[in-house]
């Protein structure tokens, strides 16, 4: 049975990763860091986003019966996890409060939650307008 999204729950995505996006992003851009430091926290997160909604990519695939390699499946995995490995590394490391610190964590993972929720809600929508 195909349904669209509510529009509550497409709004709430959105929120979420622009909420997670734009904090992740404004705590860098005041961050006392050196500008190698906020290039790679941003390049981290863009690699995270698409490397989330790869895999909900993949597995949506999987699960409608569309052909997807096992090696694409599985790169999509590694990349989500090696992205928010390199962030646990980077804040390990970094000369940050605690509390800057899990700033950073909390607001990369709202965005990647928020970017996984907005790409099923658009696959969702998409779908149901096919049927239509």
């Amino acid at each position: 049975m195909l349904q669209k999204p509510s529009n509550a729950f497409i709004a709430a995505s959105w929120v979420a990763l622009g909420t997670g996006m734009t904090g992740f992003l404004v705590g860098l851009s005041r961050a006392d860091m050196l500008l190698n430091e906020k290039g790679y926290y941003f390049t981290v997160l863009m690699f995270g986003l698409f490397a989330v909604i790869s895999v909900q990519k993949a597995v949506r695939d999987k699960l409608e019966g569309i052909p997807v390699t096992d090696i694409y499946y599985g790169l999509s995995w590694f990349a989500s996890i090696l992205s928010i490995l390199l962030l646990v590394i980077g804040l390990w490391n970094a000369d940050l409060l605690s509390s800057e610190k899990g700033f950073y964590a909390f607001s990369f993972l709202l965005a990647l939650f928020g970017a996984v929720a907005v790409q099923k809600n658009i696959r969702d929508s998409k779908d149901v307008e096919k049927t239509n």
